[in-house]
């Protein structure tokens, strides 16, 4: 099977297009000047993964076109799953637009849940810009599936997958899998999802998924070796958050066109409630850049008009691709929407999937 792949400009999806149009709404630029200034990026993660590439690529660009050509200068302070970090952020900056924090979904995990190491309110800050990714999976074809019209093979299969932790990325599939009604034994303890693709291709798994950018450099050649069978994508979001197929896989159906085709309906209850919650704050919306609580409106449309500026950059529009991939950054309504739906669940989807996580996979809280 051919996976077909689409430029970034395909797969800025129908937020950037939103951000474009609504870009005229926007108020009047403030007069704000950062000049001789020193702009703290916090990522709560460590040096060398893919929150700190993200925010090391786009600091400089940041920099350029904030008034007053301040520096930026990314800040990692990593632990407790991204928490210590974003708490950190939470009880100290200050509201002068010097200090901001990238989250990514690992840091809204742990708030939706309800984790008790979170000290922070995603409520009390501003987001002036997000970073979608979207995310494949796929399965061996020792489980007899060829292509995208086999799946209902794997019902009633054991099928095992690598995992790097239940309120990690991983429960994105997971509750994906079980909405589908697969029978999968996960494997915790795996340091990230390129050793779980390395559990994969020795053949000690036999389903998983990765992200965009990892699959198509990682798993592509897999799948065209004969290797791995692509199943379905995470897809995207359109302007109004309904679930759409991913422009740099059209060819791949979502979990919603592959439970109909497994179960004759639309899926729906709370367990798809909850996939949806986890996939939009685990990629549709997985990065984001925020100012602290008490930022004015005039500081925050000084930063949305930065990243429009860096967003129309010759520069950075040559060189984002290669650096992080497909997927382009949003800001203003596009940014508000995903947002929105990426740090809100309904309180009861909340404590099923904790109930589930602690009566399925022994997996609490806080622990």
């Amino acid at each position: 099977m051919t996976v077909t792949t689409h430029t970034r400009r395909g797969a800025l999806g129908v937020f950037a297009a939103a951000a474009t149009a609504f870009a005229f709404a926007a108020p009047a630029q403030a007069q704000v000047d950062f000049s001789g200034q020193t702009i703290e990026w916090i990522i709560p993660f460590g040096t060398g993964g893919g929150s700190d590439t993200w925010a090391r690529f786009n600091a400089p660009f940041l920099s350029r076109h904030l008034p007053g050509n301040p520096t930026v200068v990314v800040v990692n302070e990593p632990g407790g799953g991204s928490t210590r970090g974003t708490n950190l952020f939470a009880q100290r900056a200050r509201a002068d637009g010097q200090t901001i924090l990238g989250t990514s979904g690992s840091t809204q995990f742990p708030y939706l849940l309800g984790d008790p190491r979170v000290r922070y309110e995603y409520q009390d800050w501003s987001v002036v810009m997000v970073g979608p990714t979207g995310g494949v999976a796929y399965v061996s074809p020792s489980t007899g599936v060829e292509s995208i019209d086999d799946i209902a093979n794997l019902q009633g299969q054991r099928l095992v997958y690598a995992s790097q932790g239940a309120t990690s990325l991983d429960l994105v599939p997971m509750l994906a899998f079980k909405l589908l009604g697969l029978d999968v034994n996960y494997v915790f303890g795996f340091g990230g999802r390129g050793d779980g693709r390395l559990a994969f291709e020795r053949g000690e798994v036999n389903i998983d998924y990765q992200t965009s950018s990892a699959f198509i450099g990682n798993v592509t050649p897999l799948v065209e070796e004969g290797k791995a069978v692509p199943i379905m994508s995470w897809g995207v979001l359109d302007e109004d958050g309904n679930p759409q197929r991913d422009p740099t896989f059209p060819d791949l159906p979502i979990l919603e066109e592959v439970y109909e085709a497994m179960h004759g309906e639309a899926p729906s209850g709370p367990m798809y409630d909850a996939y949806k919650a986890f996939n939009t704050a685990g990629f549709a919306a997985q990065k984001m850049v925020v100012l602290p609580e008490g930022a004015s409106d005039e500081l925050v449309e000084t930063y949305r008009q930065a990243w429009r500026d860096v967003f129309e950059d010759p520069e950075y529009q040559e060189s984002f691709e290669a650096a992080l991939g497909s997927y382009g950054q949003v800001t203003d309504r596009g940014a508000d929407a995903l947002f929105a739906a990426g740090t809100n669940i309904d309180p009861e989807v909340r404590a099923m999937v904790v109930d589930m996580l602690s009566d399925e996979y022994n997996v609490r809280l806080g622990d």
